[in-house]
């Protein structure tokens, strides 16, 4: 798949995964798109290790991997980030 078609799909799984992990990411909703993007890979990458298919396109199997990442990813980033006050 093209590097366009890598960012666009991420943008739409980010922004589902936005719609998914509740709370706000550290970056803010253009954080959670570059989350999108990343998980994305991140999600076929280890969905390659299991031996299946990773993203290979705009199709269902790859749009659920794809989702499944980013969504992991955005829940630790949240986790590991949380709230922080100033002292």
């Amino acid at each position: 798949m093209g590097i366009i078609l890598w960012i666009i799909f991420g943008i739409i799984v980010g922004a589902i995964a936005r719609w998914i992990v509740p709370g706000e990411g550290p970056g803010g909703i253009l954080g959670d798109l570059i989350v999108g993007i990343i998980g994305a890979v991140i999600g076929g990458w280890l969905w390659s290790l299991f031996g299946h298919t990773g993203v290979t396109g705009f199709n269902i199997g790859s749009f659920i991997t794809a989702i499944v990442g980013a969504v992991v990813l955005l829940w630790i980033i949240r986790a590991v980030s949380g709230r922080r006050t100033v002292a």
